[in-house]
């Protein structure tokens, strides 16, 4: 625990951390230190010298951002003096910035804006200088206007702090300029289009491409959630306007390795409201899908669940609600009675993968090991996990690849181990247990004689020491990687590809009878698929129900399609791959008929005679299922091997070609 430090702020008695800065300290303490340049949790540069403050003691005026704090401090963040300064810095600024507030998007949110208002500066009392430099305005995602540009370098820092490196300065003094490589635009600079450049930017420099004349923050209804599109489930803040969607900003917390969205989880949210969506519910009549009532689509649905008896199978994605799946379970084992229910989390990983991984906090983390693991931004697999990690290294944390291929995460990586997993695993083991480390007569007998190559005595030498290590593994290697619990203080994640693989498996989403891929084979004679499961091809079924929020192949293919809400349109909880319990709230009312998926299975438990009722206390009790490590065998479980890359695409695949991201997929392949 960091040692706590007293100080006075405006003479108010403060107590945080050692490390501390002035301006968090003094924002703990609820004081503002003015200031531009300065981004939470990034290195400290210092540029703007808005955030100066006065210390008793010392020689001229401390620059906030980078001064830390000390027992005893005495600290005046506003006198006469430092307010001229303040008044004089933002004179300048804006002698080079455009004053059009009337019109600005930004106005009501940007920082020159409120500090200019606070210093009572119509207009600046230099002359003025316009550079004229052109828009990059070619990419449907993110305006770039270097004409609004206040070289605060926050968007330069977060870039490369998460090691996309797609912007940096160009020039000197007033000249100089934001710019990608050889001042390309952005689709042409490696840009990821993740946008926490537009989140970082305090001015109009950054913005997203279509919010022209959509609104003003203040005009939009503001709901933190969280996205699914991936395994990363990350925070997302969704702005809302007369019922319809505007934007997405990342919701992580300010100053966090995990603050971070990736283009899918930003600009997706077009297809929401696009042409694909599947708004009423649809029946096969004469070999073509009509329009049907849903009591009428939900009388045949039963029909045939009844009629199939023990020859049902149910899949689903992993990518719903903990509500959506604990109702799933029951309407599976009380209401169709078929043991055959699975969910595409069994093509990656098995269920005690997911069951018994670690919580874990990012941000605390000193060591980092990814087992198993390609994450990647570019790929957009894993994105989150990805950037986070190179933000974690960023600032001062150690990284353990061990991986057998090439990954793109080795790049800052302290140790690689370039090696099967397994075996790797095994030879960290024995390094440990040769610093001292306990082990039980089984882990010790597996490990006896084997030869610890250099690689695995420096990992061994990294996690020995640390103080909050953690392992982020592919779930085949889950077994192996938990070992090292045993040895040393250490969490095990099994990392899914889906957002809430960990609490559908914890909600008993897992078979008991035909697996996942023997269902999606043929054999029944009724197949029901929740979620935009990634099958393009008819099973050879007797009948087929799709539940889904987008007109799939699969869905074209249904005798009965269920309109499904998407998830800003739906509410409950998913717990993500670090184990933390996130909120999804509803940001817009479901589209047409559409229903959350609970709802349309409760609605058809009713009409076949056994309704089902949630259970809070229920759903809480499952995932309180825990089991004490114990040795097993350092072995990689096979087949669980799929393109991570691949699956992505395909599960997401109605939210890619249904909003602006296809060209940024069109673009990608051309490239």
């Amino acid at each position: 625990m960091s040692k706590t430090v007293s100080l006075k702020i405006d003479a108010k008695e403060v107590k945080v951390p050692e490390g501390t800065n002035l301006i968090d300290a003094a924002e703990s303490a609820g004081i503002h230190i003015p200031n531009l340049c300065y981004l939470k949790g990034t290195r400290s540069i210092g540029a703007c010298r808005m955030c100066l403050v006065e210390v008793e003691g010392a020689k001229g005026h401390s620059v906030g951002c980078i001064t830390k704090v000390k027992e005893g401090m005495n600290v005046k963040t506003t006198t006469p003096q430092i307010e001229e300064m303040r008044k004089f810095i933002l004179d300048l600024v804006l002698s080079m910035h455009p004053l059009d507030c009337m019109t600005c998007t930004k106005a009501g949110v940007c920082t020159l804006q409120q500090y200019a208002y606070d210093q009572g500066i119509k207009e600046s009392n230099f002359t003025r200088k316009k550079f004229g430099y052109p828009v990059d305005a070619a990419n449907p995602f993110i305006k770039r206007d270097p004409d609004y540009c206040i070289l605060c370098a926050r968007c330069v820092r977060v870039c490369k702090e998460q090691g996309t490196n797609v912007l940096d300065f160009m020039g000197r003094g007033v000249g100089a300029k934001v710019v990608t490589a050889m001042d390309k635009p952005l689709q042409e600079s490696g840009c990821t289009f993740c946008g926490s450049c537009v989140d970082a930017c305090p001015v109009n420099a950054l913005l997203e491409a279509d919010r022209w004349r959509k609104g003003r923050e203040w005009d939009y209804t503001k709901t933190k959630s969280a996205c699914l599109s991936c395994g990363n489930g990350c925070d997302i803040t969704v702005s809302t306007k007369d019922g319809g969607l505007v934007k997405i900003n990342s919701g992580g917390e300010e100053g966090s390795a995990e603050k971070y969205i990736c283009a899918i989880g930003r600009f997706g949210f077009d297809a929401v409201s696009s042409d694909a969506r599947v708004t009423v519910p649809m029946v096969r009549v004469n070999g073509e899908l009509k329009e049907a009532a849903w009591k009428e689509a939900l009388d045949l649905a039963s029909e045939k669940l009844k009629a199939a008896a023990g020859s049902t199978g149910i899949i689903s994605t992993a990518g719903i609600l903990n509500q959506d799946a604990f109702v799933l379970s029951k309407f599976a084992s009380d209401v169709v009675r078929t043991k055959n229910v699975d969910t595409t989390a069994s093509l990656y990983a098995e269920a005690d993968s997911m069951k018994f991984s670690d919580s874990a906090d990012m941000d605390s983390a000193d060591v980092i090991v990814l087992a198993g693991l390609n994450p990647s931004q570019w790929e957009r697999v894993l994105p989150a996990l990805d950037a986070s990690t190179r933000r974690r290294v960023a600032r001062g944390a150690k990284l353990v690849v061990i991986n057998s291929g090439e990954t793109r995460a080795s790049s800052v990586a302290t140790v690689n181990i370039a090696a099967d997993e397994a075996s790797a695993f095994a030879q960290i083991s024995k390094a440990l247990i040769s610093k001292g480390k306990k082990a039980d007569n089984a882990l010790a007998s597996a490990v006896s004689g084997l030869t610890v190559p250099e690689d695995a005595e420096k990992a061994a030498a990294l996690l020995a020491e640390a103080k909050s290590p953690v392992i982020f593994c592919h779930p085949s290697l889950f077994n192996a990687a938990r070992n090292i619990s045993l040895l040393t203080d250490i969490k095990v994640v099994a990392v899914p590809f889906e957002a809430n693989a960990r609490g559908v498996v914890s909600l008993g989403l897992t078979t008991e009878g035909k697996t996942y891929n023997e269902m999606v084979s043929g054999g029944l004679n009724v197949l029901y698929a929740v979620g935009e499961v990634p099958v393009t091809k008819r099973p050879d079924v007797k009948f087929l129900i799709v539940q889904t929020s987008y007109m799939t192949e699969l869905a074209k293919q249904a005798d009965v399609i269920l309109p499904a809400s998407t998830c800003l349109e739906s509410e409950g909880t998913i717990i993500n791959y670090l184990g933390k319990v996130k909120e999804v709230e509803k940001a817009v009312e479901p589209a047409g008929e559409s229903k959350q998926h609970k709802n349309i299975l409760i609605e058809l438990s009713k009409i076949m005679g056994n309704p089902i009722k949630e259970s809070a206390a229920k759903m809480k009790s499952a995932f309180q299922v825990k089991e004490k490590p114990a040795f097993k065998p350092f072995e990689k479980k096979q087949g669980l091997d799929i393109d991570p890359s691949e699956f992505n695409d395909a599960v997401n695949k109605s939210v890619i070609y249904s909003s602006r991201l296809a060209w940024l997929k069109e673009v990608m392949t051309e490239a």
